[in-house]
């Protein structure tokens, strides 16, 4: 099922004719949406000490390689990433920022990695909170509890939703979630948990948890029924004909690109488009089970994680003997508590991302750094070490 419904290969770009782009231009606006610090210091080469004592260890001479892609391949070029806006500024990693994270890895028999929405920039999405994320902008997101009273609410989300979701879906697995995915399957990663809802970690090889949920289900709220997103697209299109056509004539251009046509891409995956397009002319689909109200399998700002999914990640955060957050600021509680709790129960706390956090002042490691730079070249350090069988 998860094959059906996830986008495998880009869909085409169409082009819109003359006419069609001035009738569109009125609808759509255009609004988007410290170096290494480490606190318990250890020299290059030196081991990090788990405080729950090193297990045994045989080093190995095989090279960990990033499957189906080449070493060249997983580092994207500096212009690439430069050229995107969401994307923060940041000096290219060190050898010791390099050989800091390796050693983590290296030494970590029950590693957590949990990443947030800086692992998904450098495919084009963008964040909220970095200096060039939606927050930026003035804009601010959907809540649950505005989704749930307001039918007007609703239609401007699936209307703004249904416009973004090709370009959305055209994003491609980063250089970092290809790295992840090798490191998984090299045994050097125990769990994952991601804040992101894009499946982008699954379309690279890895099965995290999702711990915010994600768009590519819909859900309903009265029955509790759920079915594949791109089903709920073809329903839309199906009530909405004429809208539909109208979007997807649209070039959007490549993702990431701000050449739209007055759009610009948001954090889960809308644009903004003027009122008077969507407030009556847009119907939503209903629960085909009880004619419920539909949303999309995430967690909105406002709402909770789901209690099971909540005490999953709590569990392995407490149970393992270290926890490394990518990409994230750590501002959301549910992300928060999950490092919080990592560190008091005594595991290794560390942090690869671009700017400041909620834990900097309590993790062991803090390294400023573009994932798509730093853990390709963890990789082509050379040989990991792999745990001993007892």
């Amino acid at each position: 099922m998860l094959a059906r419904c996830l986008p495998w290969r880009s869909p085409p770009f169409i082009s819109a004719s003359t006419s069609t782009r001035k009738v569109l231009g009125s609808l759509l606006t255009d609004i988007l949406q410290p170096s290494c610090k480490f606190q318990q210091p250890v020299s290059q080469g030196k081991r990090v000490t788990f405080p729950q004592g090193l297990v045994k260890f045989v080093q190995t001479s095989c090279r960990i390689s990033v499957p189906w892609v080449s070493a060249r391949k997983t580092q994207a070029p500096s212009k690439f990433l430069k050229d995107k806006k969401m994307v923060p500024e940041a000096d290219p990693p060190s050898t010791e920022d390099v050989n800091l994270l390796y050693q983590l890895f290296e030494q970590s028999n029950k590693l957590v990695v949990l990443t947030g929405a800086g692992i998904s920039t450098e495919c084009g999405i963008p964040d909220y909170r970095s200096p060039n994320g939606a927050y930026s902008s003035g804009f601010k997101p959907i809540t649950h509890q505005e989704f749930v009273r307001s039918s007007r609410a609703r239609r401007r989300y699936w209307a703004r939703s249904y416009a973004g979701w090709r370009r959305f879906t055209a994003a491609q697995p980063g250089a970092a979630h290809v790295a992840l995915a090798s490191l998984e399957k090299a045994g050097r990663i125990h769990f994952m948990i991601t804040q992101n809802v894009d499946r982008l970690h699954h379309r690279a090889g890895s099965n995290p948890l999702e711990l915010h949920g994600t768009v590519y289900s819909v859900i309903c709220l009265d029955c509790g029924f759920s079915f594949c997103r791109n089903l709920f697209q073809d329903e839309v299109k199906a009530l909405n004909p004429k809208w539909a056509a109208a979007i997807e004539s649209l070039d959007y251009g490549s993702p990431g690109s701000d050449k739209s046509f007055g759009m610009k891409q948001r954090p889960d995956g809308d644009i903004e488009i003027d009122e008077k397009f969507w407030e009556e002319d847009f119907h939503i689909p209903t629960c085909k089970k009880c004619k419920g109200i539909l949303k999309p399998d995430v967690v909105f700002f406002g709402d909770n994680v789901p209690k099971e999914r909540a005490d999953i990640a709590m569990e392995v955060g407490r149970e393992c003997d270290a926890f490394l957050a990518l990409g994230s600021s750590l501002m959301t509680m549910s992300a928060y508590r999950l490092v919080r709790a990592a560190h008091e129960a005594g595991a290794t706390t560390a942090i690869v991302n671009i700017g400041t956090t909620r834990a900097d002042d309590f993790v062991s490691l803090k390294l400023n750094a573009r994932l798509g730079e730093i853990l390709p070249r963890v990789l082509n350090i050379g040989s990991l070490s792999i745990p001993a069988i007892q």
